[in-house]
């Protein structure tokens, strides 16, 4: 089980760009491929960013080109670069293992909202 605890949300203005830091608890951590997920109101939570163990990521279109996942096992940490942001990008952000669902324990997430 992971305990994540996400950082570093924000206001920002559109074009902006915000990082995001998630720290997680859990011996296994460094076995785990991880994601962010975001859940903007009214909407369903969804996935928008993944990585591997070994650090192969993978994007939603919808961030493809201006987001960058990366990890750093050794700290237990997994971090969410976002440049060019957009008000549509405006959301709680959550990290969590890759393939979480409601029964998962989640953290509280970080809220960035983007303004135009």
């Amino acid at each position: 089980q992971v305990q994540p605890v996400e950082f570093g949300g924000g206001w920002v203005q559109a074009g902006g760009s915000l990082r995001l830091s998630c720290q997680a608890s859990g011996s296994i951590f460094s076995l785990l491929p991880m994601a962010w997920y975001r859940q903007a109101p009214g909407n369903q939570r969804e996935m928008i960013a993944s990585i591997t163990s070994g650090g192969t990521a993978d994007y939603a279109n919808s961030v493809k080109g201006r987001f960058n996942i990366s990890r750093d096992n050794n700290k237990n940490t997994v971090y969410l670069q976002m440049n060019s942001l957009k008000p549509e990008d405006t959301a709680v952000y959550y990290c969590n293992r890759l393939g979480a669902n409601e029964a998962t324990a989640w953290g509280r997430g970080t809220q960035v909202t983007v303004s135009s």
